[in-house]
């Protein structure tokens, strides 16, 4: 997929999750409201070819979550299509490529979230099939991008950066489902 393909549908995307009402988590998700506060991320930088980096920066828990389940923010969704790293990013441990598409759902309150299932079915529900919530270790480095890291990792993307978003972790209970 070109650059100008890539940013005319995460735009397209962008503008459409406003339209698509969001489903119900699926039957095998928890039941009753998630009430753990959840890890949030924000932009923190741009880059060439519409590329966008994003992290926790200081106000970030990866250990406990940082924000209340109360709070209504968008989740962070990954569209992975195997994308290799644009000329001009670096990529390492701290700061990997996500080898695809960054996107944000509309607001959803951090209740909704109450499994890792039911924050994968907010991002297909606005962006379709193959899409998920984006993970603490989504970015990858080293020969073939074969390596994985964290804290912060670019992909493609137009992303709000006036807000923060809601990201899993995979291993640490910092999520409102935990």
């Amino acid at each position: 997929m070109t650059r100008t393909k890539r940013l005319a549908a995460a735009a397209a995307s962008v503008a459409v999750a406003a339209l698509i009402p969001l489903t119900a988590a699926p039957a095998h998700a928890a039941t009753g409201p998630a009430t753990h506060n959840g890890l949030t991320w924000q932009v923190v930088a741009t880059g060439p070819q519409g590329t966008v980096e994003v992290g926790g920066g200081s106000a970030a828990d990866p250990y406990h979550g940082d924000t209340p389940a109360s709070a209504t923010l968008p989740v962070l969704c990954l569209g992975v299509d195997d994308s290799p790293a644009p000329a001009g990013i670096t990529v390492g441990f701290f700061s990997g490529w996500a080898q695809g598409t960054l996107a944000v759902s509309r607001p959803v309150k951090g209740e909704r979230l109450n499994s890792r299932a039911a924050a994968d079915t907010v991002c297909q529900a606005t962006f379709g099939i193959g899409w998920r919530q984006a993970e603490f270790h989504d970015g990858h480095y080293g020969p073939d991008l074969a390596l994985t890291g964290g804290w912060n990792f670019w992909g493609y993307g137009n992303l709000p950066t006036d807000t923060r978003f809601w990201i899993a972790i995979d291993t640490l209970p910092a999520n409102p489902w935990n």
